[in-house]
């Protein structure tokens, strides 16, 4: 059975800081693994990343055959249903449309000592996605990752994808095609991570990488972290519902689950003021775990992370959901926007009981890879602003200089940087000479 609170209960706090504390996280020790793999690829190139997927991913590579030719591309775009490829389209247009909206513009102005200030963007050069490779592979994954990429910009965008003995899954590279990858090198785990950074004598290095891994590929993220920028490194997948009476429990259920059956170590959670509402929910959900095709995933993460909690009222249980600061947080309340205005932490919030989480996995338009373990409170879902940089711009007149250069030169000489001091006391001198 799930973990059941109340917050009337007088042990709830010490309850729910455990429930917040719990440890879901899938951490073998695979560190030194995955720093032994990094430094041989650095070493040895192109043998390392061949030697490497030969062992793991049982299939035989040569330099010539790491990365997919355009006619294999589009043999296995070929075997995609027509239906499917459709339905993988109106998602792509979508989440392009909404990204698009998400590009910042460039600003210049002259401030009143006439110094002329500003900032303009440009994208990373290169981004490496990586996309978990085998027929259980994300299709939905390669075009979040990808289409924000390409809408900034990046002038290289390549993915790394696992083929274990040799089997792909055609709609992943037909979403790459639609998402404007250039392309799709057949490899994956750590050695991946490391040429993507690094570079081989065929792989060329890139400056951004994305994309979801197990233990091994989240460990290679941090370990390159640095060299190259990293998205984040992601954990379970989780969602959070606050509902009231006027939701359907039957759907609620099956929201939680549509998160549970990613992996046993997902965590469903329901917040609610009514607590028979809750009771329903579960039932329904032990209803639906008898027939689900991934039920033993499904009813493992439930069993062992799954929760209800009775609140006072909404206020309460928007409390409680800051405090979580969930990857998924559904709102199906008579009020939803309402209630989103007291939300401050979450990756992505869905609004009303029409719209589930799962339209977010695929075709709504805002990203679906979001921060977990809740990195909510202070970071954000991936978007176009991860394959973009900033850079400042500063030109002073001198007017301008003679307005603030004093200032920079005595906060200069209080910090004892003579050299600073002197850089903006030679310009004055020259303007007052």
């Amino acid at each position: 059975m799930p973990h059941f609170l109340n917050t009337t209960d007088p042990d709830f706090e010490a309850a729910f800081t455990a429930l917040l504390g719990m440890k879901r996280e899938d951490s073998p020790e695979v560190d030194e693994v995955v720093a032994a793999i990094i430094a041989d690829v650095r070493a040895r190139g192109d043998r390392a990343v061949i030697d490497y997927t030969a062992r793991f991913d049982r299939l035989e590579l040569t330099p010539e055959t790491l990365a997919f030719t355009p006619e294999e591309i589009e043999a296995e775009c070929a075997k995609v249903a027509p239906e499917d490829a459709a339905a993988l389209s109106l998602a792509a247009q979508r989440i392009r449309a909404y990204h698009v909206r998400q590009m910042p513009q460039d600003a210049n102005w002259t401030d009143p000592d006439g110094a002329t200030l500003g900032w303009r963007w440009s994208p990373v050069s290169a981004a490496g996605l990586y996309v978990p490779g085998g027929l259980a592979s994300y299709p939905s994954s390669v075009l979040m990752n990808a289409i924000p990429a390409k809408v900034a910009g990046v002038e290289r965008l390549v993915i790394a994808c696992p083929t274990p003995s040799g089997v792909v899954n055609p709609l992943v590279v037909l979403a790459a095609r639609l998402a404007g990858v250039d392309r799709i090198w057949r490899i994956g785990g750590a050695q991946a991570v490391a040429a993507l950074a690094y570079g081989t004598e065929t792989i060329g290095a890139v400056d951004k990488i994305t994309g979801p891994g197990n233990a091994y590929v989240a460990a290679a993220k941090r370990r390159v972290f640095g060299r190259v920028g990293i998205d984040m490194i992601a954990g379970p997948s989780e969602i959070l519902v606050i509902a009231d009476g006027t939701a359907d429990p039957d759907w609620v259920a099956l929201d939680m689950l549509s998160q549970a059956e990613h992996d046993e170590s997902a965590q469903a959670l329901l917040v609610t003021p009514d607590g028979a509402f809750g009771r329903a929910v579960v039932a329904c959900i032990e209803k639906h775990l008898e027939v689900l095709e991934r039920r033993a995933i499904a009813g493992a993460s439930w069993r062992d992370y799954g929760a209800v909690i009775v609140t006072r009222d909404l206020s309460e249980a928007a409390a409680l959901s800051n405090r979580v600061a969930p990857e998924h947080l559904e709102l199906c309340t008579a009020d939803p926007e309402a209630l989103a205005k007291e939300i401050t932490h979450a990756g992505a919030i869905f609004l009303g009981q029409w719209t589930p989480e799962a339209i977010g996995d695929y075709v709504g338009g805002p990203n679906h890879v979001l921060p977990t373990a809740r990195s909510a409170r202070f970071s954000s879902g991936l978007s176009v602003m991860d394959f973009l940089k900033r850079t400042t711009l500063a030109k002073m007149t001198p007017e301008a200089l003679r307005a603030i250069g004093p200032a920079a030169e005595r906060l200069a000489i209080s910090e004892s940087l003579q050299a600073h001091g002197l850089s903006v006391r030679a310009r004055l001198d020259r303007l007052n000479g």
